[in-house]
């Protein structure tokens, strides 16, 4: 232990550090893989996004993944298993990743692993004042630790809840030390099964900044489309939403829940928009026997709407805004024209202009919050509720 633990001291004084970040969403399309040098921490970190793949879950993984996934009643021997069974199956696609990349696995310094989230619980959903809030995520640090060889952190969100926080979102604090730039306002918007967003003032005000879920992104239309249309994960080019047309009372319906009218900052998940709050909603407005095409519209412009009511909260803050892109979402074209038609006075751009891959922003995210554990120090948001200051991870060692 004493030499594992030197080994850890040492990468912590490395002057550059190689590290991967790891993201796998509600989508379960497959894992983000994320390699990104660092330098320095805190408002002097220095990263490169050096490589990066979305590795390809097989369909048999997917299935059991969602057998245990944002379920109330679930088979606990299952859940057991499957914290041990998604480790192992990350530790090999990183060890895949790393040789196709032209790398050993002793170049890299640290992997930071958010796991599968498989239920997210806070008071706001679970009801119940006597408990706390809580979150899952399983995919267990030391087995992908112990096999791929490198030390890796894991676990980021329980810290966060530990400080008095909902375990999410986190993207706050990568935002805030990456992406804030003096004299532009920014929303940092991320488009993934939920879609949140982080603001950022021009003047560089921690004590401003903050972070939230705002409602669904992609997760309803993926889930109607893979239990609709057989062979798919999403709407590819929002090919069927743009083939409906959206139905106002199912919209309006859908829109009626408290979470939309509460309090920033705020989170949420698939637990709480689902298939079953579908059909519930399509049940009271009288709207069962739309076509699937129709229904499809509708959640595309229900996540658009969650997305743009929120954004316009804030926007009395801004004087001329910049929106940065990232996610799945982003991707949708019939969300995006929703967007923009919306919120005129906003532009629109996406992290790719601030040298980052949309697509791999948050698995670079966690990276981060891996990199400011072990060289950095908490960062301080003032004391804000939701927005602790706080270090997160547990270290894992491969020996």
């Amino acid at each position: 232990m004493k030499n594992q633990i030197e080994n850890l001291y040492h990468k912590s004084k490395k002057t550059e550090k190689l590290i991967i970040g790891l993201m796998s969403g509600t989508s379960m399309d497959g894992l983000d893989i994320a390699l990104s040098s660092f330098s320095g921490s805190g408002a002097d970190t220095k990263i490169k996004l050096l490589k990066f793949k979305t590795a390809d879950y097989t369909d048999t993984f997917r299935k059991q993944v969602k057998s245990i996934f944002s379920k109330r009643e679930v088979d606990l021997e299952m859940v057991c298993l499957m914290n041990e069974q998604i480790a192992l199956t990350h530790a090999k696609l990183i060890n895949e990743a790393i040789a196709e990349w032209g790398y050993r696995n002793e170049d890299i310094d640290f992997i930071a692993s958010h796991g599968q989230t498989i239920y997210h619980a806070p008071k706001s959903l679970h009801q119940r004042d006597e408990l706390p809030n809580g979150t899952l995520q399983i995919g267990d640090g030391d087995h992908i630790a112990v096999n791929t060889g490198i030390i890796t952190l894991s676990d980021f969100r329980q810290k966060h809840i530990a400080a008095g926080g909902e375990g999410a979102p986190l993207a706050v604090y990568g935002d805030y030390l990456i992406f804030s730039k003096q004299g532009e306002d920014r929303i940092m918007l991320n488009i993934g099964g939920i879609a949140n967003y982080t603001y950022l003032p021009g003047n560089l005000d921690a004590a401003k900044v903050f972070s939230t879920d705002v409602g669904p992104g992609n997760t309803l239309m993926d889930q109607y489309v893979q239990k609709h249309f057989e062979g798919l994960y999403y709407d590819k080019d929002a090919a069927i939403s743009q083939s409906g047309k959206v139905n106002e009372k199912l919209l309006q319906q859908l829109l009626t829940n408290d979470f939309f009218a509460a309090d920033f900052p705020k989170t949420t998940g698939p637990e709480l928009f689902s298939l079953d709050y579908l059909a519930n909603a399509q049940k009271v407005s009288g709207t069962d026997g739309l076509s699937k095409e129709d229904v499809m519209a509708t959640l595309c412009h229900f996540s658009a709407q969650g997305i743009v009511e929120s954004i316009q909260r804030a926007l009395h803050q801004l004087t001329q805004p910049v929106l940065y892109l990232s996610g799945g979402g982003m991707h949708n074209p019939l969300l995006l024209s929703l967007l923009k038609s919306a919120l005129p006075q906003v532009s629109f751009k996406t992290t790719s202009d601030l040298e980052i891959n949309p697509d791999a922003k948050e698995a670079v995210l966690f990276a981060l919050l891996a990199n400011e554990t072990i060289c950095g120090s908490q960062i301080y948001f003032g004391e804000r509720e939701g927005v602790p200051s706080v270090c997160m991870g547990k270290v894992s060692l491969p020996h």
